[in-house]
């Protein structure tokens, strides 16, 4: 049979094209409309306004961003000193240090106290991908119907909550719009040949790649457009990718590299014990449920865990191999376009996804469908457009099915954005489904425990527990509770229990022993606590915490050199905190470094604190022993306008303020 190669550059063919975006619609919309995209990007944000007012929560927010020192310390002394690392480091396992930087500028721009900014910012770049879904839908030569149909699936389906709605994954949304448009390049390149094209396929990509390591499916999907577009292969499809697949190689080798270095890929570390026969069945229950969420958007859970068993339905699941591998057959052989591109585009960006390997804490996640959707979306919208077109006096009837669509999805995202309002909303929703999952309990304890929700708390705590006894996390967190609680000893000793039970199951985790030392502190075993302090930093050296309460029994015990040191290893960690480069200052002194004190107080007056007053205060009683006087009558000036209530009379008689 013949095959028309639409996708090639001669004259003819671009005067085709040309001549093809000049027709309209009944409605006398040209091909090339882009009020339709527009109207798709209005409605997506409105569908996501309810996401614009949520918190940041404690499940990867945290070591992302919030707590994670390459952000928290960032300002605009050290930025491009931090931006080095961030390139150059994973976090939890991922190399995706685009979306890392883009916190970073955002905790310099807004802070932490502003999530409105950063939520907005994931809904912007989510209103890119819609408009982007638009034009490559519109390009593939569906009508403006058709596209938008797509463009608002892709914008408002409850699968996309996930990736838009949860700050931490910016990576979604920010891979997306560079996959998306270095995918509309390559379009634009088949229709006219313009080859400065891949100049910005190729930046596109990198920055894809640098966003997230799922980016790597890019040449993949751009095969299945040579077969759209052209109907056929041939080798310079996979010839003019190669750059595209070495790079995709390369960051998919780094990619495995980091989640083995983490530790969170299950061939290295498997709680389940699933073998990898075991875990094919796995991918293949994935991508079942993948295609029944399509149509039915059910149980919509942040956390999918793993069953603590390996469940007789996750067999027969394999069955859909034969069956999708069958359609594909049959469609092609019939030039079924539509079906073929549409599966293949969705196989190619979701097969990476199906848990084959096992990273991660649970085998299914929406977030995994934020590109792959777009090929059975195309699907929809192609067969629409197609019904619009060839049956004109039944529109009526399948744009109000279309639109009933629209709606019920848009009404489920609209809510579940809500979902992810808080860490005490999100787990509450997640035990809903999952009440035997002890992270759910875990997480949720740990937000009430920060809202001062001590029973609620507690009673998680005791939850998590009693699923499973080893839980060394868990004895570590409660215990963390009856350390704040405690007003006597008793409660301290019910901290010192669990801190021991934790340390018992988890001998080599530092935090549950300089944790521990704490509680030793507090009960006024200083020996114990230095013992515990200095075991746990050998074990976790990165531990900021450990080595400023370190210090501050140092420095009880008149040891004001080792003091020093450890405040110096803390600042070396969180050098933004203006209280410890005081506290530096003031051990400076008492070791009579005056000159280096002055720049410890200078680098805490930089630091945002609440104690400025006394910083100049201090700082002038460094000058006043330097015989600096006029230093530290300006600093002593300084305290006196900021109200610094501890100023001694003499000392300002002698100055003479």
């Amino acid at each position: 049979m013949a095959k028309k190669n639409v996708g090639n550059t001669t004259s003819k063919s671009k005067e085709t094209t040309k001549q093809s975006s000049v027709p309209t619609s009944p409605l006398g919309v040209t091909k090339n409309a882009w009020w339709p995209g527009l109207l798709a990007v209005i409605v997506t944000f409105m569908c996501f306004t309810t996401a614009l007012d949520n918190k940041f929560v404690n499940w990867d927010d945290d070591r992302n961003f919030y707590e994670n020192p390459l952000v928290q310390n960032i300002n605009k002394e050290n930025f491009w000193e931090n931006t080095k690392e961030i390139f150059s480091s994973g976090v939890i396992g991922n190399y995706n240090p685009l979306t890392i930087w883009t916190f970073a500028i955002e905790k310099v721009q807004f802070g932490f106290d502003k999530p409105y900014n950063w939520h907005l910012n994931n809904v912007l770049l989510h209103l890119i991908c819609v408009f982007l879904a638009y034009r490559i839908v519109l390009l593939l030569g569906i009508g403006w119907r058709g596209a938008l149909f797509v463009a608002l699936l892709f914008g408002v389906h409850p699968m996309r909550v996930e990736s838009v709605a949860w700050v931490t994954e910016r990576k979604d949304v920010l891979f997306g719009a560079f996959y998306l448009g270095a995918l509309l390049q390559y379009i634009k390149f088949k229709k006219d040949g313009n080859n400065l094209r891949w100049v910005w396929m190729t930046i596109l990509f990198t920055l894809s790649l640098f966003s997230k390591i799922q980016a790597v499916s890019l040449p993949l999907s751009m095969m299945a457009v040579d077969y759209f577009l052209d109907k056929r292969w041939e080798l310079k499809s996979i010839l003019n990718k190669i750059p595209f697949l070495i790079m995709s190689l390369s960051f998919g080798i780094l990619g495995v590299i980091m989640l083995k270095k983490f530790g969170s890929l299950a061939i290295v570390t498997d709680t389940t014990n699933f073998n990898f026969i075991q875990r094919l069945f796995v991918g293949a229950f994935s991508f079942v449920v993948y295609l029944i969420k399509l149509i039915v958007p059910y149980e919509l859970s942040p956390l999918y865990p793993y069953p603590n068993y390996f469940p007789w339905y996750f067999y027969p699941s394999i069955l859909i191999a034969p069956i999708i591998l069958y359609i594909l057959y049959k469609t092609y052989l019939k030039e079924q376009k539509a079906i073929f591109f549409g599966l293949v585009f969705f196989i190619v960006n979701i097969v990476f996804l199906l848990q084959i390997l096992g990273a991660g804490q649970g085998f299914l996640a929406d977030r995994f469908t934020y590109i792959a959707y777009l090929g059975l979306f195309f699907i929809g919208g192609y067969y629409l457009d197609q019904w619009l077109t060839s049956k004109p006096e039944k529109s009526t009837m399948a744009m109000g099915i279309s639109g009933c669509f629209i709606f019920i999805f848009s009404f489920i995202s609209y809510n579940q954005n809500k979902i992810w309002e808080n860490s005490g909303t999100l787990w509450t929703h997640v035990l809903k489904y999952y009440k035997n999952t002890t992270l759910p309990y875990g997480n949720r304890a740990n937000f009430y425990r920060d809202k001062k929700m001590y029973p609620e708390a507690l009673a998680d705590y005791n939850a998590t527990i009693a699923m499973k006894d080893q839980q060394p996390q868990a004895y570590n967190s409660r215990a963390r509770l009856f350390f704040e609680l405690a007003t006597g000893r008793d409660t301290l000793l019910m901290a010192l229990r669990d801190y021991s039970k934790a340390i018992e199951y988890d001998p080599k985790d530092g935090e549950f022993r300089i944790n521990r030392g704490a509680t030793y502190a507090r009960l006024g075993d200083i020996e114990n606590a230095i013992k515990d302090m200095t075991e746990g930093l050998v074990l976790k050296p990165d531990h900021a915490v450990g080595y400023m309460n370190r210090s501050i029994m140092y420095h009880n015990l008149g040891k004001v050199d080792l003091a020093l040191a450890d405040i110096e290893s803390y600042l070396k960690l969180v050098p933004s905190n203006g209280d410890l480069w005081y506290e530096k200052g003031r051990a400076l002194r008492l070791l009579n470094r005056n000159e280096e004190a002055i720049l410890a107080y200078n680098e805490a007056l930089k630091q945002n604190s609440n104690n400025k007053p006394m910083f100049y205060y201090e700082r002038s009683k460094t000058f006043y022993t330097l015989n600096k006087i006029n230093e530290a009558k300006s600093d002593l000036q300084q305290s006196i306008n900021q109200k610094f209530n501890g100023i001694d009379p003499n000392y300002r008689q002698q100055l003479g303020l």
